[in-house]
């Protein structure tokens, strides 16, 4: 069995079924998490966006959203919580080291 490295809050959640359901999103195409750049002193950028799956990676869902994961990636994103902020300062997806996922 397949564990999921990323924690999704529900807020995200709720966010990411709205845009599927309103933009217009291809058939077959699932949340892709992941990281781009270094893993140097800078550390590393998390990045989603939605993709068809690869054979490099590995796939779960969470809370009925299919989500896809480079197999190259997973290490990095070990505890990372992918999270929605929706405040009167800013709107957005953002993400945390954390383990606690409210």
């Amino acid at each position: 069995m397949k564990i999921n490295p990323v924690k999704i809050s529900k807020q995200a959640i709720e966010e990411i079924k709205n845009i599927q359901q309103n933009k217009n999103i291809p058939e077959g195409y699932k949340l892709r998490i992941g990281i781009k750049g270094g893993v140097g002193c800078a550390g590393v950028n998390y990045v989603i966006g939605f993709d068809q799956p690869t054979e490099f990676d590995n796939e779960f869902e969470m809370d009925g959203v299919p989500v896809i994961v480079d197999k190259r990636h997973t290490m990095f994103l070990i505890g990372v919580k992918l999270d929605f902020y929706n405040g009167s300062d800013a709107k957005g997806f953002r993400f945390s080291k954390s383990e606690n996922l409210s």
